[in-house]
């Protein structure tokens, strides 16, 4: 059976044998008939909130804060309206800044800004990127109620009206991404990440996919957010080809709400039982862009793997493990996932990305993990504690030698745009 896996820019086709094969994949959903007409509808009819029209105006000072080159945010096709709808209230561009939600990952350079933007943006308006490293670009919000200092940017915190745009898909410990999230860890400083993302807030077990409320993270991100404030939210939901499926917009808690359980009724996956081989993707470019976001994958396989199963992760990594940050760095503190785990565990240590390396270790305990990838050598893999794979379907072969000729293999296509779960164990309809 032929499988195409969402992997970089062009996929990858893998063949595997049909016999104990299971693909699983979200409920597609087609994109809306006229993308332009769903975002001013839902600007101008959104959920709890004035239209986005009653609250710009000629003096207004906006903010519009847009995701990262991490994310597959369709920007380019999002923002042309927002600000074609904001300006014809008679704003003034000159009041209007936008922000790259950069949280703690690197800026993005002026070619990649033009890429996620389009050029006319770019380079016809204020667009900066946010830098959570620099405290001097920062304002002290005061102590939220879980003992995190909350520093957001300044430049978000001083315009009159504040718009959040983003998209909602599943989050490995966050629940669901978009909304609030935008806030923080979007506009907010390392400190403040650091302790949203801290070893117990990622440690806790309702810390995972498709919980929000309960979830120790979200609720302080929220937490954080609404010190912050915002004032219209715009959050789209995309299927497999990065098409609009779906628009919420208004306020930021109540439309994200109605676009999280809009996702988890596509995205959330029942299976029988585990299974022995599970195959999965970062869900492509952008998002497989590094091994650091290349975790996320790994995570949603590690949902349905055997306890003394095998993972094995398709990740293109153009960018590398990658160079900047620190996961690299912590990856190779200790030699083995256990010894690293109880590191980021122990009291006093603290380095920011080192969420990324606690996920990594807590699948790696219950699960070999290989990594298939066309930009990393098999010792930058082997360095990161993980396996190299150079051919899915041999490596699928060598397992079933481990296994037994009848172990169960489970393909995640799109990786982490799919949260199966063992239906047995874990109720899909979660808050």
């Amino acid at each position: 059976m032929k499988i195409e896996l969402a992997y970089g820019k062009n996929g990858l086709v893998v063949e595997l044998p049909e016999e104990n094969l299971t693909v699983i994949e979200p409920r597609f959903m087609a994109g809306v008939p006229d993308e332009k007409a769903a975002l001013l509808a839902a600007m101008r009819n959104p959920v709890a909130s004035p239209p986005l029209r009653e609250l710009v105006g000629p003096h207004t000072t906006i903010v519009i804060v847009f995701c990262d080159i991490t994310r597959p945010m369709p920007n380019n096709r999002v923002l042309p309206v927002l600000l074609e709808e904001i300006e014809a209230t008679g704003a003034k561009r000159s009041n209007i800044t936008l922000i790259n939600a950069t949280g703690t990952h690197r800026p993005n350079s002026q070619a990649e800004l033009a890429e996620m933007l389009g050029t006319d943006i770019a380079e016809n308006y204020r667009v900066i990127n946010h830098n959570g490293h620099d405290r001097g670009t920062l304002t002290h919000l005061g102590l939220s109620s879980f003992g995190a200092e909350a520093w957001i940017a300044t430049e978000y915190l001083k315009a009159d009206v504040k718009i959040l745009t983003g998209f909602i898909e599943p989050h490995f410990f966050a629940g669901f991404s978009g909304g609030p999230k935008m806030v923080c860890p979007g506009v907010a400083g390392l400190q403040t990440v650091m302790h949203a993302h801290g070893a117990t807030m990622v440690g806790s077990p309702k810390a995972t996919w498709g919980i929000t409320y309960g979830n120790p993270i979200h609720d302080e991100i929220r937490e954080i957010a609404a010190m912050a404030g915002s004032d219209f939210s715009i959050n789209v939901t995309l299927n497999k080809e990065h098409a609009i499926t779906n628009v919420f917009a208004g306020d930021v808690w109540e439309s994200h709400k109605l676009g999280c359980e809009f996702v988890r009724e596509t995205a959330m996956r029942a299976v029988p039982a585990a299974f022995d081989i599970v195959i999965t993707t970062n869900s492509g470019y952008p998002l497989d862009q590094n091994l650091y976001q290349a975790v996320k994958g790994m995570t949603a396989a590690a949902l349905v793997v055997k306890p003394g199963g095998a993972i094995i992760a398709a990740s293109e990594c153009r960018d590398g493990i990658p160079e900047h940050g620190n996961f690299k760095d912590i990856l190779k503190m200790r030699p083995d996932p256990k010894s690293l785990l109880e590191l980021i565990n122990s009291p006093g240590f603290e380095m920011f990305d080192q969420w990324e390396a606690q996920m990594q270790a807590q699948v790696q305990l219950k699960a070999r993990v290989f990594v298939k990838s066309d930009f990393l050598s098999d010792q930058q893999i082997r360095d990161a504690m993980l396996e190299p794979c150079h051919d899915i379907a041999e490596t699928v072969e060598m397992l079933k030698g481990i296994y037994g000729p009848d172990a169960t293999v489970c393909v995640l296509p799109q990786g982490p745009q799919t949260v199966p779960y063992i239906a047995e164990i874990r109720e899909p309809a979660l808050v």
